[in-house]
Order: C-alpha cells, then sequence, then structure tokens
C-alpha cells in the first residue's frame, strides 16, 4: 500500500467534498454537513493551507485532514491552538490506519509551523491512542454541550497547556 500525504490542492476540493461526504454518511453521531464545513472554513480566516491534508493511494484521494486556527480565552488571556475537525477516509479505506496516518502528518506539519495545541471533539475510544487527553483536565471548556468523554486537547509540546485554561472560540464559519 502506497500512501503518500500531502497538501490539498484547489484542485481536490470537489473529490474532498465527496471524499467528506462519503465518510459520514453512515456516522450516527454526525450532521452529516461536515463537507459545508470544510467549505466554509477554506474560506474564513481560520484556514491554514498547510493544514489541509490529503491521503492519496496509487494516485486516488482516500482521506482528508484539516487543522484550522481557535483560541482558548479567559477574562485574562487568549491563547492560539488548533482544532481538527473533521478526519475523513473513504469507507472502503476505513481501518487500515490512513486516518492514523493523516492525524500524525498533521500533527507533525503543525508543530513545524509553530503551533503547540490542537482541540477536537472526537471518539473516546479513538482519539487517546495520538496523545489526546480530556480537555476538562486542563481546565479548557468547549463552547458548546457536548459529553466530556468526548471533548480532547493534545500539547504537541510539553506542558504548553500549563497555563492555559478557558472557553475554546471556534471560527464562526463552525456555528453555520
Amino acid at each position: 500500500m502506497e500512501l503518500s500525504i500531502r497538501q490539498e490542492e484547489s484542485t481536490d476540493h470537489q473529490i474532498v467534498f465527496d471524499l467528506i461526504k462519503s465518510a459520514f454518511q453512515e456516522e450516527e453521531i454526525s450532521d452529516h454537513q461536515e463537507q459545508f464545513l470544510v467549505q466554509r472554513l477554506r474560506n474564513s480566516d481560520a484556514f491554514i493551507p498547510e493544514l489541509s491534508l490529503v491521503a492519496e493511494l496509487n494516485g486516488q484521494v482516500v482521506g482528508h485532514i484539516l487543522l484550522t486556527k481557535v483560541l482558548i480565552k479567559n477574562d485574562i488571556q487568549e491563547f492560539t491552538s488548533l482544532a481538527l475537525a473533521p478526519v475523513s477516509v473513504l469507507p472502503n479505506y476505513q481501518r487500515k490506519g490512513i486516518g492514523g496516518q493523516l492525524i500524525q502528518s498533521a500533527h507533525q506539519k503543525a508543530k513545524s509551523l509553530g503551533y503547540t495545541s490542537i482541540v477536537l471533539l472526537g471518539h473516546e475510544n479513538y482519539y487517546p491512542r495520538f496523545g489526546y487527553q480530556q480537555a476538562h483536565l486542563f481546565g479548557i471548556n468547549f463552547p458548546f454541550e457536548a459529553p466530556r468523554e468526548n471533548c480532547f486537547v493534545l500539547e504537541l509540546i510539553p506542558n504548553t497547556l500549563q497555563a492555559v485554561y478557558g472557553t475554546i472560540e471556534y471560527a464562526q464559519e463552525f456555528y453555520q
């Protein structure tokens, strides 16, 4: 299996749209609108082109991941972080490690760009294997109701979040 991961290009947009739609089609905990979220985020100030990655297998795009800028804010300070949303793999290629490779590549790229942490809302049994921990342990809150066990943070650099606490402020495109 010759998997390569690269930055998404504008010529990939429709392929990625269809991929995301297909990846989340059978997902019970989904509003099935993730593909539209990615479209909106590409046109937002939160978008970082280098952190929109695709996985190609034998020339076919089979996966995608997106990290965008968020803030963690309290009454005293604000801290720049990233949000992972979403990671998508075509159904026929799921459970083959492609999502994990996308996540690890995105982590490495984010770190190389100087980012130090990532937040996400996701499956409680999947993300801890990549180092994600429950956000409440850091005093970090999500701006919406969600089960505590699904709210995660990752320190790309150890102790980055030691003095950080507050509520995540997502780009407005998350709420449209």
